[in-house]
């Protein structure tokens, strides 16, 4: 897999029907090494490992209305209070992150009400704090860890 722009971490992989598979730790079960499965699995890690994020918190496609469609999202995490405090959007590395993108993931942050949104790539990773009072968003320079989130 390719190359992304995170700390190196340790997976557990293996074979199956000629398919290459990655352990998914927060879900516990192995699932299809896609592209986006790579950056979801690799910025997962990063969570966990760099910004403290408790794994227990951590929620991975989860399910969720917008409108009358059934969507998923790539990670949710939620602070100690049990409110969602970021929403993570993945694509491959090889998807620019565009306009699209940051459309998509407020569209699914309609129903949410997350403070915090991330797009990643793998590549380019964008963080954004909301602001529902004022209904303006503003772009951070890193991800923040957990206990600011």
């Amino acid at each position: 897999m390719q190359d992304l722009n995170f700390p190196k971490y340790e997976f557990k992989f293996r074979k199956k029907d000629d398919k290459l598979l990655i352990f998914d730790e927060v879900r516990k079960k192995y699932l299809v090494l896609t592209p986006e499965e790579w950056v979801r699995q690799n910025l997962i890690q990063f969570l966990i490992h760099e910004k403290q994020v408790p794994m227990g918190l951590i929620a991975i496609e989860k399910g969720l209305k917008v409108n009358t469609l059934t969507k998923r999202t790539d990670i949710l995490v939620y602070r100690k209070d049990g409110q969602p405090g970021l929403l993570v959007e993945c694509k491959a590395p090889t998807v620019k992150i565009t306009q699209d993108v940051f459309e998509q993931i407020a569209r699914y942050n309609m129903s949410l009400n997350v403070p915090l949104l991330i797009v990643s790539n793998g590549i380019r990773h964008y963080c954004c704090k909301i602001d529902f009072e004022k209904g303006m968003f503003s772009f951070m320079k890193e991800i923040p860890n957990y206990k600011d989130i």
